[in-house]
C-alpha cells in the first residue's frame, strides 16, 4: 500500500506525538526538496518534458537518421569540421545547462547531440582518407543508419568510447540511449565479419537471431545497471527499452512453426508481463500485452474460428483475470512481503524501491 505524505498527515502526526511540529516541519522541508530534485531528473509526461524530448530527438534525429545526401558535398573534411563543430557546441550548451540552469533533462539531450556527432566525424575522417574509395554505400553516412557493413565498426567503437566519457563526465541517464543504439548496430555489423554470412538483415533468419540473443543480452544487462544503481539515478531505463524492443521485436518476427511454438510465444509474453509488474517496468507489460493480444487474435481468426465457445471461453477467462486482481489488490502488502522475503537482498531492495 503507498501512502502519499501531506502537510496535514505530517501534522496529524504531530499532534499525536509522533514527532515534534519541529520534526514535521523538517521533515516536509527535506520531502519537497527531494521531490523538486527527483522532477528535474526523473522523466515524465509534463509538458516541459515531452518538448524536451520531442525537440531533443528532433536535432539528434537531423544528423544521423535523417542526413540529406547534400551533405556529401562537404567532402570528408568538411564534414568532419562540421560535426566538431556541432558537437563542441552541445557540449558548451551542456555545461551551460547543467552548471547554470541545473537542468538535468535537456542537458542530457545536448549531450547526446555531441556523442552522436562522433560517428559523423569519425565517418568525415575516413572519407577524406579514402577509406570508402570503392565507391560502396555512395552518401555512406545516411547508410550507416540502414545497412549492416563491418567498416562500420570504426564508428561504433568511436561512438561508445565518446558515451562512456560523457557518461564519466555527467552522469546523466539519457546518455545510455546512444549506448543501447550502438551496441545494437555492433551486434549486427560484427555478424558478417565472424561469421562470413551475406545477409544480416534485421529480416533475414540470422538478423533475426542476432537481435534476439542481443536483446536478452542487452535486458539482463539493463538487469544488472538496475541492480548497482538502484540508490542513484536511472540509469537502466534506455537499456530496458531497446533491449525489450529489440527482444520481442525479433521473437514476434520470427515463424513459429506450430501451435505449440506459438503456445510458447505466449506463455514468454504472459512472463514479461510479470516481470514487468515486478519491477515496475512498463516496457515489459506494454509488449508483453501486444504478444498475448496477438496470440489471443491467432486463436480468434485462425484456430478457433468457427467456434461459439471460444469467445465465451475468453470472457471467463478475464472475468478470472479480474477476479484474481481484486484478491492481489486486497492481500497486496502480505503477498508482497511473502514474496519479496525469497529474494536476495539487493533485489529486494530494486522491487521495494521500484514500488515506491
Amino acid at each position: 500500500m503507498t501512502v502519499q505524505i501531506t502537510p496535514t498527515l505530517l501534522d496529524d502526526a504531530a499532534r499525536r506525538g509522533l514527532l515534534s511540529t519541529e520534526q514535521a516541519q523538517a521533515l516536509w522541508a527535506f520531502l519537497a526538496e527531494h521531490e523538486r530534485e527527483r522532477g528535474h531528473d526523473t522523466p515524465s509526461f509534463k509538458a516541459a518534458h515531452i518538448l524536451y524530448y520531442l525537440g531533443g530527438l528532433i536535432a539528434i534525429g537531423a544528423m544521423t537518421l535523417f542526413m540529406t545526401l547534400g551533405w556529401e558535398t562537404f567532402g570528408g573534411g568538411g564534414l568532419l569540421v562540421v560535426s566538431i563543430v556541432y558537437g563542441v557546441a552541445a557540449l558548451l550548451l551542456t555545461e551551460y545547462l547543467l552548471e547554470r540552469q541545473h537542468l538535468t533533462l535537456p542537458a542530457g539531450i545536448t549531450a547526446v547531440l555531441a556523442v552522436v556527432m562522433v560517428p559523423l566525424a569519425v565517418y568525415g575522417a575516413q572519407n577524406a582518407l579514402g577509406f570508402w574509395a570503392d565507391g560502396s554505400h555512395a552518401g555512406a553516412y545516411r547508410d550507416y543508419h540502414r545497412y549492416i557493413d563491418w567498416r562500420w565498426l570504426v564508428m561504433e567503437f568511436a561512438t561508445l568510447a565518446a558515451a562512456a566519457i560523457a557518461l564519466w563526465r555527467y552522469r546523466l541517464p539519457f546518455l545510455v540511449m546512444p549506448v543501447a543504439v550502438t551496441l545494437w548496430y555492433m551486434s549486427m555489423d560484427l555478424t558478417p565479419l565472424l561469421l562470413g554470412a551475406d545477409d544480416t538483415s534485421f529480416f533475414s533468419d540470422l538478423g533475426r537471431f542476432v537481435s534476439l540473443w542481443f536483446g536478452l543480452a542487452m535486458t539482463l544487462l539493463a538487469f544488472w545497471v538496475d541492480l548497482r544503481s538502484r540508490h542513484t539515478k536511472d540509469f537502466a531505463f534506455w537499456l530496458y527499452i531497446f533491449g525489450v524492443l529489440t527482444f520481442w521485436g525479433a521473437l514476434s518476427s520470427m515463424d513459429s512453426g506450430s501451435e505449440f511454438g506459438k503456445l510458447i510465444y505466449c506463455a514468454i509474453n504472459v512472463l514479461m508481463i510479470a516481470i514487468g509488474a515486478a519491477l515496475s517496468r512498463r516496457i515489459f507489460a506494454v509488449v508483453g500485452g501486444l504478444g498475448l493480444a496477438g496470440y489471443l487474435g491467432h486463436l480468434s481468426y485462425s484456430v478457433f474460428k468457427d467456434s461459439l465457445l471460444f469467445p465465451l471461453a475468453l470472457t471467463a477467462i478475464g472475468l478470472a483475470v479480474v477476479a484474481v486482481g481484486i484478491y492481489w489488490q486486497r492481500h497486496e502488502a502480505a503477498i508482497g512481503r511473502r514474496l519479496r522475503s525469497s529474494l536476495p537482498a539487493p533485489m529486494r531492495e530494486l522491487v521495494e524501491q521500484r514500488r515506491g
